[in-house]
């Protein structure tokens, strides 16, 4: 009996079931809570303190947030508003009319009202010459030339002057180039480089200034010269950023390449250069910039203090820029270096074509912080009397009107600081995908 109902009975499932849907428990959002927020009892409880926290903070902020205090002209005046709504207290709403009544001057500072034109579209244009470079799948090649020169163009819009002194700039960098060609053909590319270098600085040191005014006094093409001393706000602290990050990172490389060279002496300088910087505290520079720097230059030398000021930053941050980029140097592998040499690359060509591209790859995460450090950083020149976003707090807060204001003055300049710091972290992680070569 048993052999014939092992002979009736199959172990194999000769039809399928038909598919079913998954619980609803375990798809959609119930599915989401439940794996995130609900996964255990100890992961519930913590999921309710959470939103009890949240909802307790929600609650004092919004208000606060929601305050219909934007025609306000005065502090006072906040209060008589909040007071006939029933709302008492210090914390009761907040006094928006400080950022109505002074929002162009956080931006701008004491720049002419009549030239506000020229700052929007230095920062328009910088968005232009950044898109070539930040995003080249979306933009024609032929716009990297605007970016080159975009460099030039920015300061003269913003301080004025002459339209001969960007152009002689940008002839220093054709004579450096020719210098370069001539001395590298002759005794090597290293010297060549030196050679070109001094003889830019020399051009631009020495010549520039003169010949711009002897040619303004034949040919006179221009705009209206701003002071140094009208820049402030927003505008002041964008221009050292935008400023500082450009050329921090191409010195940083320099730095980076010379610190791992074999060449004693320049291993010693960019040694000596990149440990006393990282050493110094910023602040510390700044003050050597405003105060002591005047010291050593020739009587009646005319040293702008916003130059001074971005000179400082940039030393500063090439100096931690040039420790990240030799972090990613130092991780690719050994094979890629003999990879380059077995093509028959010299250094440079190596460098330009192998090495560094993947090198800064490694390096995105670094160099991006780096930057939003630095821009952050910018409100430092507070201290020694430039009037940034946070110079200009204190003097609006010193008007009879605004005498007790803080949180909606700093909460205004954090917010514009936090728009561009996401959007540089955001481009981050954008650029890291878009270089994304391995396995997941």
């Amino acid at each position: 009996m048993s052999e014939m109902h092992a002979e009736t009975v199959g172990y194999v499932r000769d039809t399928m079931l038909p598919e079913q849907d998954p619980p609803a428990t375990s798809v959609g959002a119930i599915g989401w809570l439940r794996e995130n927020l609900f996964s255990g009892w100890f992961n519930a409880i913590l999921t309710v303190l959470a939103l009890v926290f949240i909802y307790w903070v929600l609650a004092a902020i919004l208000p606060w947030l929601f305050s219909p205090t934007w025609e306000a002209t005065s502090l006072n005046e906040c209060r008589e508003i909040l007071r006939d709504m029933g709302r008492e207290g210090h914390f009761s709403g907040a006094c928006w009319g400080v950022i109505r009544d002074r929002w162009v001057q956080l931006l701008f500072g004491f720049y002419p009202s009549g030239l506000y034109w020229r700052p929007i579209l230095a920062f328009v244009l910088l968005f232009v010459a950044l898109g070539p470079v930040l995003f080249s799948d979306y933009f024609p090649s032929r716009m990297i030339w605007f970016s080159a020169l975009y460099p030039f163009l920015m300061p003269w819009l913003l301080w004025g002057g002459s339209i001969w002194t960007p152009i002689l700039v940008v002839v220093g960098l054709g004579i450096g180039y020719g210098v370069f060609r001539v001395v590298a053909a002759a005794t090597g590319n290293l010297a060549g480089l030196i050679a070109a270098v001094v003889a830019a600085l020399v051009w631009w040191v020495f010549i520039v200034g003169p010949l711009s005014g002897l040619i303004h006094s034949v040919i006179s093409l221009g705009i209206n010269q701003v002071d140094s001393r009208n820049f402030g706000g927003f505008m002041l602290s964008l221009t050292i950023g935008v400023v500082a990050i450009a050329i921090s990172l191409p010195l940083g490389i320099v730095l980076a390449l010379g610190r791992r060279s074999d060449l004693l002496i320049v291993k010693a300088l960019c040694v000596g250069f990149i440990e006393f910087i990282r050493g110094v505290p910023l602040i510390t520079l700044l003050f050597v910039a405003s105060t002591l720097l005047n010291i050593f230059m020739p009587p009646g030398t005319n040293f702008d203090i916003i130059l001074r000021v971005i000179i400082m930053a940039t030393l500063f941050a090439s100096a931690y820029m040039a420790e990240v980029i030799r972090g990613g140097l130092a991780a690719l592998p050994k094979g890629q270096y003999e990879g380059a040499d077995s093509l028959g690359l010299d250094y440079w060509q190596s460098q330009r074509l192998i090495i560094m591209p993947q090198a800064l790859k490694i390096s995105i995460p670094g160099i991006v912080s780096t930057f939003i450090g630095l821009f952050k950083d910018t409100t430092l020149v507070s201290i020694i009397g430039l009037l940034d976003p946070l110079g200009l707090s204190n003097a609006i807060r010193a008007d009879s009107d605004w005498n007790g204001i803080v949180w909606e003055l700093y909460g205004f300049i954090a917010l514009l600081f936090f728009i561009f710091c996401f959007g540089m972290s955001r481009y981050s992680m954008y650029l890291e995908r878009k270089l994304q070569t391995g396995h997941k």
